[in-house]
């Protein structure tokens, strides 16, 4: 199905060295790439997820609390009033929206060199519910591509589900994309792994660096911004999709995609997908279709797909795929399929 589109690499994909400094790779200029934590677990989430592509993605993070914040070198630390608190905007999340606005001349220098903002985040309190929503909305203002990442409450918590559910709708509609993460599987995850879900989050952490790294690096079918833009500009709803695997086990590597915290969310019927496939030194053309095709299949007919490969000789015989999926019917909630 999709050979046509990648054939011409196919020599290249068993010698080319991504670390090459003559140059066959590059990173992003500094403050192209930013990673947002915004409230409490969405800082939590940011520093984690940074400190694997510190080297070419920038960090902010923003919160009622300044304790997140302790720690952290080369940072842009916002703080949510100026007071620093434990409770600071705890079940306020206008009052949190609020003061996210009075720094947007401070927020403004670092936005206006970025180009897309990874923005993690907790819904349902006041930090992440409110300023998520105007710190995404600046972003975008200032001409960003913003990728948002919101957890949902657990299902036990009614109350804060339902401060989410209002901010949710909020937040798709200031973002290019808006992922949906259930605390309720990721600490089912994390319970099955006998780690916090909290410090835990690993699959938060490789969705950032695989994404991150599929714009900041040259591979061997190029990604850039542009093609995420043209992606995401697809009408419907979007997602994320990021799993890890064998090289040889393509249809394992969407199975594990599909087992990630993500809210229930069908994909069937996507108009759009970017697609960056990364393996070892010895990955073939044959390995790339292999998994384009799982990953891409019982998308529309008519999809717009842009596939990207890249080698990465840490990675042996394991394979990393990132997928953005856009154009999805709004209301889709069957399940990843």
């Amino acid at each position: 199905m999709l050979a046509e589109d990648i054939q011409d690499t196919s020599a290249e994909i068993d010698s080319h060295n991504p670390h090459d400094p003559s140059g066959s790779s590059r990173i992003m200029e500094e403050g192209e790439l930013l990673i947002a934590g915004i409230g409490s677990l969405g800082c939590t989430w940011a520093k984690a997820a940074q400190a694997r592509v510190s080297e070419w993605v920038d960090l902010t993070l923003v919160d009622a609390d300044e304790s997140t914040m302790d720690g952290v070198r080369h940072a842009n630390c916002l703080l949510l009033g100026d007071t620093p608190s434990e409770v600071g905007c705890a079940g306020m999340p206008q009052l949190a929206e609020s003061r996210m606005r009075t720094l947007q001349p401070i927020a403004a220098h670092f936005l206006e060199r970025a180009e897309l903002v990874l923005m993690l985040t907790g819904l349902g309190g006041g930090s992440g519910s409110g300023a998520s929503i105007e710190f995404a909305r600046q972003a975008a203002q200032a001409g960003c591509l913003v990728i948002s990442v919101a957890a949902i409450p657990f299902e036990a918590q009614s109350e804060r589900q339902k401060i989410a559910d209002a901010a949710l709708s909020r937040l798709s509609s200031v973002s290019h994309v808006c992922v949906e993460l259930s605390l309720d599987r990721m600490a089912w995850q994390a319970r099955e792994r006998g780690v916090d879900w909290q410090q835990g989050s690993a699959w938060v952490e490789e969705l950032a660096e695989g994404l991150m790294r599929t714009l900041a690096n040259v591979g061997l079918i190029n990604l850039d911004l542009m093609d995420l833009r043209a992606i995401v500009s697809k009408s419907g709803g979007s997602t994320l999709l990021v799993a890890e695997g064998h090289c040889d086990e393509a249809q394992e590597l969407y199975e594990r995609a599909r087992s990630s915290p993500l809210a229930a969310l069908s994909v069937g019927g996507a108009t759009g997908c970017l697609l960056q496939v990364e393996g070892g030194p010895h990955m073939t053309l044959k390995q790339v279709e292999a998994v384009a095709n799982a990953f891409t299949d019982g998308l529309s007919i008519d999809a717009q797909v842009i596939i990207g490969a890249r080698v990465s000789p840490d990675l042996q015989e394991r394979m990393r795929v990132v997928a953005v999926v856009s154009g999805l019917p709004r209301g889709s909630s069957e399940g990843l399929v």
